[in-house]
């Protein structure tokens, strides 16, 4: 490791907080050395971003040899410092739906989620959810997720208003659908379309928010507005498109009711110009290797969502061969299909699905999918997801003792593998002690001030 001057930073900006330091920088699936791991690190915070990260003992002799004054260093000794969980795929406006029963996903969205999203034309109420939402990730140690919003531009300017006064890296979107759906949650081809552009603009890179392009999914949009949606994401590069595919066998039976000529559900995204890197396609349950292939070929990455899968019973995620094809891959809650915000309990429930499609899954490659695959998917490394110099000072402080469970259990492991697996199978909310987002505490399990 390379030790850097801290003489040259602005030194009434540094921070440093001691405790076992975890990052990535591979997919330990595909390299043996694929992570840090400090086991008494130090992580050095300047100006909201990462000066350095690694072995305490090195780095705070530097740190004495440059500074003129001594730096308090914040003792989190015990716990583990790793950066914040990415959650690549997420509902705001279905927080208050959350464990709704429903025998499938078209039914669930018929009963449950059209009928709450359209209370989202309020700004009261969807400001109400949005600040709910937020302090919902932050418990669970989410600092990035890409959202999407309701068919309601109100939705879109609440929740980036919540998350610009937080100061949060987070990527969302107004929903887009012209047909197949109520009435009242309808926009028009070339309405969504100006509307998601009018956004975009006043949204996208404005701070750390960011903008994504966001048909619900193929049934719910025409030919027409999926092919300007195709045009917006071409006209702005840098923009992102988020939407679902092959979550569901009825679904994907609809959508080649309503697509006869597209040789997949991929495919008719595909046919608009849709795959392109900043894509996001929720749940991929259901493709084939072409779809894959072609995923591969233009970086469009699949969101893999466990624990909705396995409510609504859409299927098993194919682990085998999305690795076998190289996808980009993440891992996200859904909710509200998706029974948790926590990304400890979705590492636990992805898991149990590899496991049941004869894939293993071990535990630093679950959290390396929570944070630096989160970022790779997202076009982010760098920005987000592991300590590299000069990343955003996004992270979380992990308590391997928050439960009498845990404790006991983590107390025994003797290795770092077994140490995270406890945590994925065991962990919850209460074992985030803190989440920071760019070098400021905004979420203390304690209590303490934010």
């Amino acid at each position: 490791m390379a030790v850097p001057n801290f003489s040259n930073l602005d030194q009434s900006t540094l921070q440093a907080y001691r405790a076992s330091i975890l990052h990535f920088n591979a997919d330990p699936a595909h390299h043996a050395d694929a992570y840090e791991w400090h086991e008494d690190g130090l992580l050095v915070i300047a100006d909201g971003k990462v000066a350095a990260a690694g072995d305490y003992v090195q780095l705070s002799a530097q740190l004495k040899t440059s500074l003129q004054t001594e730096l308090k260093i914040q003792d989190f000794r015990g716990k583990i410092i790793m950066p914040g969980f990415i959650d690549s795929h997420v509902h705001y406006p279905q927080t208050d739906m959350i464990a709704s029963p429903a025998p499938g996903l078209l039914p669930w969205l018929e009963k449950y989620t059209f009928p709450t999203e359209r209370k989202f034309s309020d700004p009261a109420h969807a400001s109400d959810v949005a600040h709910f939402f937020v302090d919902e990730l932050l418990r669970c140690g989410t600092t990035t997720a890409m959202v999407f919003c309701t068919v309601n531009p109100v939705s879109v300017d609440a929740f980036f208003t919540e998350s610009e006064a937080r100061n949060l890296r987070m990527i969302a979107g107004k929903v887009m659908m012209n047909r197949n759906c109520p009435d009242f949650l309808q926009d028009t081809a070339e309405g969504g379309i100006r509307e998601s552009e009018d956004l975009l603009k006043k949204w996208h890179n404005r701070g750390r928010q960011l903008y994504a392009i966001t048909p619900r999914f193929a049934p719910t949009s025409c030919n027409a507005q999926l092919q300007l949606a195709g045009e917006l994401a071409a006209a702005y590069p840098d923009v992102y498109l988020q939407t679902h595919a092959a979550e569901n066998t009825d679904e994907v039976a609809w959508v080649k009711s309503l697509f006869p000529d597209a040789r997949s559900y991929m495919d008719v995204y595909d046919k608009y110009g849709m795959l392109r890197p900043r894509s996001m396609y929720a749940h991929c349950v259901w493709l084939d290797d072409s779809d894959r292939r072609r995923m591969a070929e233009t970086q469009s990455a699949i969101s893999i969502c466990p624990t909705s899968n396995l409510f609504l019973g859409s299927g098993l995620f194919d682990f085998e061969a999305a690795d076998a094809a190289q996808v980009p891959l993440s891992l996200a809650t859904d909710v509200g299909g998706g029974t948790s915000f926590s990304m400890l309990q979705t590492m636990n429930e992805a898991y149990k699905v590899a496991r049941m499609g004869n894939t293993y899954l071990p535990a630093l490659r679950m959290f390396y999918l929570a944070t630096l695959g989160g970022a790779r998917s997202l076009q982010l490394e760098g920005t987000i997801g592991n300590f590299a110099t000069g990343a955003e000072a996004d992270f979380i402080v992990l308590d391997p003792q928050s439960t009498p469970l845990l404790a006991r259990r983590t107390e025994r492991t003797e290795s770092l593998e077994e140490l995270l697996f406890a945590l994925a199978l065991l962990g919850d909310d209460r074992a985030i002690a803190a989440t920071y987002a760019a070098g400021k505490l905004v979420h203390s399990r304690d209590g303490a001030r934010l």
